[in-house]
Formats: structure tokens, sequence, C-alpha cells
């Protein structure tokens, strides 16, 4: 789940950088610190925008770089279990694929593709369904539920997030829009 918050951090500006225009190092250094980070209520910090600094910098005695107060709007990612998410497959492998969801990435294992037995053609980068037919390879636009998650919380991208489109309403997007015509005949033939 995406959601825009404002935030509150403190920043280290380098003994460097002193001298420069304030605003412009603690907007540059706030982006460094804080974009593409996990935040302690683990959302992912995706964007920073509108850094104000807060009250006056102090500066640690050794050190001589001035550490900051800031305040900042930013845009961030939550995965919550449940969730229903749209991706794209992003790689095939023995085991399943990789589904790359807005900043982070998930594993569909092959027991979680679809109500068939699957098959793995790696050197096509493809999984197929050995009654259905249906196949799901690299660069597929999938909706999946996320049904584990384990954070990293040092490098987030590593966090482990377990997905399934075994539920209806859930696959490849154009499974999903042929079995929704397909419950619209059935219906009209009754």
């Amino acid at each position: 789940m995406y959601m825009k918050t404002e935030a509150e951090g403190k920043i280290r500006i380098p003994p460097s950088k002193l001298g420069e225009d304030i605003n412009a190092i603690v907007d540059t250094v706030s982006r460094e610190q804080f974009e593409g980070k996990m935040a302690q209520d683990r959302s992912l910090t995706i964007l920073v925008d509108n850094v104000r600094a807060e009250g006056l910098g102090f500066i640690v005695h050794g050190d001589g770089a001035v550490y900051q107060t800031v305040k900042y709007d930013r845009l961030a990612y939550i995965p919550k279990d449940g969730e229903v998410v749209e991706g794209v497959v992003i790689d095939i492998r023995e085991f399943g694929a990789f589904v790359r969801f807005g900043p982070l990435d998930g594993l569909l294992h092959v027991s979680q593709v679809m109500d068939d037995r699957v098959d793995i053609d790696q050197g096509n980068q493809r999984l197929i369904g050995k009654e259905s037919g249906r196949t799901l390879a690299v660069g597929d636009k999938v909706k999946a539920r996320i049904v584990s998650i384990a954070f990293d919380d040092k490098t987030p991208q590593d966090s482990k997030i377990g997905l399934t489109m075994r539920q209806p309403g859930l696959g490849r997007l154009d499974w999903i829009e042929a079995d929704a015509r397909k419950g619209e005949q059935k219906g009209g033939e009754e």
C-alpha cells in the first residue's frame, strides 16, 4: 500500500558541505539518507520531498559535522499481508517466478501459480500449465496476493515476500479477463 506522510529525522551534514547553500544541502543529504530505506514502521521510503530544517543544528565534538533535525514529506510503500498487488514477472527459476510490484520483488512459487501441474521451461523463461496450456513468462503482467512477508531491514529490496495466484480474480491479467468472459457466458446460458 502506498502512502504519503510527513516524517521527521536527523541528518548528518559533512564538514565538506558546510559553506554551501544550506537548503540545497539539507535537501540532498535528506534524499540520500532516507530514500530507499526502511522506516521503523516497516515502510519503504520511495521519495523524499519538501524538506525543511527544524531548529538549529548541532556539532558533535570530534566529528565536525552538523546534525540537523528535518521534517519532510515522503511517499512510502508498505506491503501488507493479504494485499492484492499488480506486477510484472522479471525472472523464471526452477522453483517459480519473481514478480516486481512497486519497489519490491516477490516470489511466486510454482505451487502457487495456478490450479494445474506446472512444468518449467527455463530455456524460454516460462512456466507452463500441464492441462490448461497456460504460460507465464518474463514480462507478463500479473495480479497476485501477498501471503508471507519477511523483512530485511538493512536491504529492503532483499525482503522475502511470498505471493499466490491460486485464487479467483488472480493470475496473468489476460487469464483473469478470459475467466471473466467464461463466467459471463455461463451466466447467460442459465
